[in-house]
């Protein structure tokens, strides 16, 4: 028998005979790709000289964790056994990789050395990183985690306390944060409460948001682009603004961010997880809608995801919201095409040694671009000074099949200096017109499509068929224009979707003749 004797704050032990429980099973998870894997940290004691192994495609992340663990539980107050110790994560053919068994390998030895019970831990999860003084640390893919541990029947989620914020967006599975592997054990054998998630719901910390400007009413002139990023907003589509510098492009794309609708409750869980996943996060909740602006100079991993470990890239960090390409042929060749299929599917395919992962990547692009390389083709004001060559060749840097999956296309003008300052715009009287009237085009393409999240531009061409209704004149229209304007099958679709938009926008039924032509008005390239 085990003689258990607690002095505060040491908490003291009887040498184990081990002679009981000569293998231990403890259940944790690791995330994978947008899910997570379950991971059985399965411990073996046994005579022989003292030694310490994990074994089960283990990477020098987690074969560091042998240190972490000994001195955590040393340093806790608990005894860490002379003996052979193996320690094997199953499957152990799932490449292990990050802190996030080190309480669980901890949790092992204790249940191997007598010092717990394996009944304690019995329909329980537990995932965290170990200090070398016995504190947890977050880790990143909390969600994902927990989401695997409720959908496998676990009961109770153990997870850091910094975790807890993320861990309880998840419903339908207890949660508890646990500050240190001490004060886990004395949970475990009834003797102290832990942090448990409903205590803490009132508490939620989310990440600052930016809703602070710029608005429409910021904007001097500009009419047209300002009824273009409305477009663009209500149906979720792609826009193009070209000009020169210095015409207000960059406004026009924070103003977009700005026109975005909230976030829902399955939103906000699912963009928390993918900056959790990618590191940008451990303790915070993601409540407005992302507006991702990578520099033109960002490598293809960072813009699509993978290295080693397949971590989300920009664009899935734009997943729900804006993900802004300022001087879009500024990006090499490579890299804008690489947004076709994600642009297309919502989702971004990644394949590394093996290993295959899927994103979401549902955003909304905005890009810019000058109309020639100096910036000034078609200045009034200022003398080009790019070669006929130089233009081709810059504007050429965005192919057609990209062009093609562009929705709006749109060219704006410098305004002049003396109309940039006006003294009595003090309110965003017109901002707040256009974002009711965008709100209400997003509640009739959720009344028409039957849910949240589904817009006009993410229709396939068989739904466009099905679902939306043409007047004969705007069909009829639209023949004419499809072969003037030589049309592909895909922009002849995109323009009767963004024209169902223009007709949300108006509150129309049916899609008229009036709703095609502005369409095609921005296809023209």
């Amino acid at each position: 028998m085990l003689g258990l004797k607690i002095v505060a704050p040491v908490v003291k032990f009887s040498p184990p005979c081990y002679l009981g429980l000569m293998i231990a099973k403890i259940y944790s998870a690791i995330p994978y790709g947008f899910d997570g894997r379950l991971v059985e940290v399965e411990g073996d004691i046994n005579r022989g000289l003292p030694a310490f192994n994990i074994v089960g495609m283990a990477n020098k992340t987690i074969n560091e964790a042998k240190e972490r663990v000994k001195s955590a539980i040393l340093n806790s107050g608990f005894m860490f056994p002379s003996k052979k110790i193996t320690i094997n994560l199953a499957p152990a053919d799932l490449l292990k990789n990050g802190s996030f068994l080190d309480l669980p390998i901890a949790l092992s030895v204790l249940v191997l050395s007598g010092q717990l019970l394996e009944r304690d831990l019995l329909d329980s999860l537990f995932v965290g990183e170990l200090s070398l003084t016995g504190e947890l640390r977050p880790v990143k893919g909390i969600i994902n985690i927990v989401e695997l541990a409720r959908n496998s029947g676990t009961r109770k989620v153990f997870v850091p306390i910094q975790n807890l914020p993320q861990a309880q967006l998840v419903k339908g599975v207890e949660i508890y944060g646990v500050k240190t592997l001490k004060s886990l054990f004395l949970q475990l054998k009834n003797l102290q409460p832990l942090t448990y998630a409903s205590e803490t719901k009132t508490g939620l910390k989310t990440a600052p948001t930016t809703s602070l400007g710029p608005f429409l009413d910021h904007i001097m002139g500009q009419e047209l682009a300002k009824r273009a990023i409305a477009i663009a907003v209500a149906g979720h589509h792609n826009i193009l603004i070209s000009g020169p510098p210095g015409a207000g492009k960059t406004l026009l794309a924070r103003v977009a961010a700005n026109l975005l609708p909230d976030l829902t409750e399955e939103e906000q869980i699912d963009i928390t997880k993918i900056y959790s996943l990618a590191g940008l996060t451990n303790d915070e909740i993601i409540s407005s809608r992302p507006f991702r602006s990578p520099h033109h100079t960002s490598s293809l991993i960072s813009l699509v995801g993978g290295g080693a470990s397949i971590t989300p890239g920009e664009i899935s960090l734009a997943h729900k919201g804006i993900l802004f390409l300022d001087e879009i042929p500024e990006f090499p060749r490579a890299t804008l095409e690489s947004l076709r299929q994600p642009l297309e599917d919502k989702t971004i395919s990644l394949a590394r040694a093996g290993e295959k992962t899927t994103y979401p990547a549902d955003f909304m692009l905005i890009a810019t671009m000058n109309p020639c390389p100096c910036g000034y083709y078609g200045d009034p004001t200022h003398k080009c000074t790019c070669t006929t060559t130089q233009i081709q060749n810059y504007k050429r840097k965005l192919s057609g099949p990209l062009f093609d999956r562009i929705d709006l296309n749109i060219t704006v003008e410098k305004v002049k200096n003396t109309e940039l300052i006006n003294p009595k715009i003090t309110d965003r009287k017109q901002h707040d017109v256009v974002k009711s009237t965008i709100n209400n085009a997003i509640k009739a393409q959720q009344a028409r499509y039957g849910r949240p999240g589904i817009f006009n531009s993410s229709l396939s061409s068989f739904n466009v068929s099905k679902l939306l209704v043409l007047e004969p004149a705007a069909r009829q229209l639209l023949a004419k224009a499809s072969e003037s304007l030589n049309l592909s099958a895909r922009a002849y679709f995109k323009t009767i979707k963004v024209a169902r938009t223009i007709a949300d926008l108006d509150g129309s039924s049916t899609i008229k003749t009036a709703h095609i032509t502005e369409a095609l008005n921005f296809r023209k390239r």
